[in-house]
């Protein structure tokens, strides 16, 4: 899909880095943006990543050929009724929430499903803003893309290209199932996770003895509750219907676990724990973690030909052992492309000087 001149409506972490890989691709495309806030317009034309160096009314955005919305769901929905006259017939929105119902029937109501292409890059990271936007930030991340009915195929393909060529793997879904997986895989865990934080907050002991002896699993489980509160009241809120409906299943399937725990029949409780730990074993995201003795670390690589036998040389070229190396797919809230484990802390210690020394950029948790 070419594209001669691209609007960003909101332009922080993943709408900045969307931007960078395309003048990395294409030198000579044209970008403006418009942003909440002056100061990200200003960061992003002192980067040279759009040709505007203050915020934009709508109306400017009419010769664009692609928009991309990276405000929240709300507040895109808000615009796509704005640009609903102020685009050329051609022009095609597309948004990277992550949430996609609300949008899509918003979509069907303007009649802009000719126009619209939802997606969802499966990046980030709990840092935000277009300063902290990398090109490198979709390479093999899975980027959801949410046809409407009306997408013509010439379209539909035309985007998925474009997604290759961010360096992300395309998923075509329709945005139901879309909005069902991701509030089972992503929007449910992490409302377990502020619940559970909840929970200990408010049994622990004025010594808080809880707090003092947090560590590993919980540490590890309710990592995602560091998030923003303001993005995830937005997505409960957008996606409401499918999470709560997953929030009573979960809640059916723990009742079952405290039943089995309460018949203390322990063979029920082995086949239930082994079952989970199958299943969990299956998962192709090696960026997950269960345990607190992963010596790990997690490296921005380049998405070329040879790139990891490179750095995998280095590494033995140092004598230092890899024990696991694996590609991140699922990248949000995960930093780094591709993890590397080693058997034992000095050798961790040592890759990452090795690799520092090489201008790789590291990341640990």
């Amino acid at each position: 899909m070419h594209f001669d001149k691209v609007g960003f409506i909101g332009l922080g972490l993943i709408g900045g880095s969307i931007a960078r890989k395309m003048k990395e691709n294409n030198p000579k495309v044209s970008i403006i943006a418009t942003a909440g806030h002056q100061q990200t317009i200003e960061d992003a034309f002192g980067l040279g990543l759009i040709d505007n160096n203050e915020l934009l009314e709508l109306n400017s955005f009419k010769d664009c050929d692609v928009i991309f919305l990276c405000a929240p769901v709300n507040k895109n929905i808000e615009y796509l009724t704005q640009l609903k006259d102020i685009i050329k017939d051609d022009c095609i929105i597309t948004d990277v929430g992550s949430t996609k119902t609300q949008i899509h029937e918003k979509v069907i109501e303007l009649g802009l499903e000719r126009n619209f292409i939802g997606g969802h890059p499966m990046t980030g990271s709990e840092k935000t803003g277009i300063l902290n936007s990398d090109k490198q930030l979709l390479e093999n991340a899975y980027y959801i893309i949410t046809p409407t009915a009306a997408t013509t195929e010439e379209n539909q393909n035309d985007f998925k290209q474009f997604v290759l060529s961010l360096g992300s793997i395309a998923l075509i879904l329709d945005y139901r199932e879309h909005d069902h997986a991701t509030a089972a895989i992503s929007h449910l865990p992490h409302m377990i996770a502020y619940s559970l934080v909840n929970l200990i907050e408010h049994i622990d002991s004025e010594k808080e003895t809880m707090k003092t002896i947090a560590a590993g699993g919980f540490r590890d489980v309710t990592r995602i509750a560091a998030s923003s509160p303001v993005m995830w009241e937005n997505i409960c809120e957008s996606n409401k219907t499918q999470l709560l409906s997953l929030m009573d299943q979960y809640e059916a399937n723990f009742h079952k676990l405290r039943e089995i725990i309460a018949d203390g029949c322990s063979q029920k409780m082995l086949d239930y724990f082994q079952d989970s730990k199958n299943y969990r074993d299956s998962l192709t995201l090696p960026g997950a973690k269960i345990r607190k003795d992963f010596h790990e670390v997690f490296v921005d690589i380049a998405d070329e030909a040879g790139g990891i036998a490179v750095l995998a040389s280095l590494l033995a070229f140092n004598g230092i052992n890899i024990k696991n190396i694996g590609i991140i797919n699922n990248r949000e809230f995960e930093e780094g492309v591709l993890r590397i484990e080693f058997y034992d802390e000095a050798a961790l210690e040592s890759a990452i000087s090795v690799l520092k020394e090489r201008n790789y950029t590291i990341h640990r948790r």
